[in-house]
């Protein structure tokens, strides 16, 4: 599996229970994957097209759930090339204008015909939770990311420029650099940082996708440090790598899902310390605290540091096992 498909399927997961999110959500989704079709009489429809069943069938329950409209799904097998299926939903009659007007992306063109806008939707985007909808609905329909064992690329394929400067603006907004190019007709909003990376997974809500990210990046840390230590007894290495690892993934667990800050001032010492020097020794980190203290009291924190993130870990479970498959809630109407 791809990492881009590992992104989706957490994605896939969550809930819009908001109606603002919903709605931002499935702005995005229309902005990537709608278009808009005439037929005689002055009637029109919105089709949206994507060979991923699992998200097919998201836009189709964010449509029906979230507006009330009755949109049509057909799956399409395409004999020419190997048997490939196409999701196509289409919205038509009054539910198309009906669903354009909601988001607020219906206009006359200089011929007075109807088209599509793909800026500005409705949802203003000024909550947390709608930008993180938004961001959701985009890397589901146009999003995609190489794997990180390889190099640190995520990127937008927008269908037209109007997208790709609000994503562009919902970034610089969260302090995530990003650059666009165009290619092959189309606006391409990239990030090439593992930093600038993690900060948009945390964004559209991917936190168990951030984390494997950030294995990842550990272990390419660890792996070049540990190659340039060539005088050192290949097993204690191997094993202190290990340890180190272990202590860098359980403090990088309870700042993604808990953060540092509510921490005792003595553990998140001790763990800013790990994080900021994964290839120190234990009696090494309490050397760098202020005052120093010994191994033993370093070894005691990293326990309760582990203890604390083993802790999160089930609770959060827990909460997963009570809450079950994630569900749309109805707006309110």
């Amino acid at each position: 599996m791809s990492f881009s498909s590992t992104i989706r399927e957490a994605l896939l997961r969550e809930p819009a229970e908001r109606e603002c999110c919903l709605r931002a959500e499935l702005a995005a989704l229309t902005q990537a994957l709608g278009s808009l079709g005439f037929r005689g009489g002055g009637q029109f429809s919105v089709t949206y097209q994507t060979d991923q069943i699992p998200l097919a069938r998201r836009v189709f329950v964010l449509l029906k759930e979230g507006l009330g409209l009755s949109p049509q799904l057909q799956i399409v097998k395409h004999a020419r090339f190997g048997g490939k299926k196409t999701c196509v939903l289409t919205v038509e009659g009054a539910d198309a204008p009906k669903l354009l007007s909601e988001m607020d992306m219906m206009e006359a063109g200089e011929d007075g015909q109807l088209t599509m806008r793909r800026t500005s939707p409705r949802p203003a985007l000024n909550r947390q939770c709608c930008k993180k909808a938004y961001m959701r609905g985009a890397f589901l329909g146009i999003g995609s990311m190489t794997s990180p064992e390889k190099s640190y690329h995520m990127e937008f394929t927008c269908p037209e420029e109007g997208m790709a400067q609000q994503i562009e603006r919902l970034l610089e907004k969260a302090d995530i650099p990003a650059r666009h190019q165009t290619r092959r007709g189309k606006t391409v909003v990239y990030l090439k940082s593992a930093d600038a990376i993690a900060d948009a997974l945390t964004l559209m809500g991917a936190n168990q996708a951030r984390m494997e990210l950030e294995n990842v990046r550990i272990r390419k840390q660890m792996r070049g440090q540990i190659a340039r230590m060539s005088n050192c007894d290949e097993h204690n290495d191997n094993r202190m790598m290990d340890a180190s690892l272990a202590q860098i993934r359980a403090i990088t667990f309870v700042r993604v899902e808990y953060g540092l800050y509510p921490l005792p001032p003595a553990l998140r010492e001790v763990a800013e310390a790990r994080l900021q020097n994964p290839d120190a020794t234990l009696e090494q980190l309490g050397q760098l605290l202020d005052p120093p203290i010994g191994k033993s009291a370093v070894n005691a924190r990293m326990r309760r540091l582990m203890s604390i993130a083993r802790e999160l870990e089930q609770k959060l479970a827990a909460q997963a096992d009570e809450k079950g498959s994630a569900r749309f809630v109805t707006p309110a109407r």
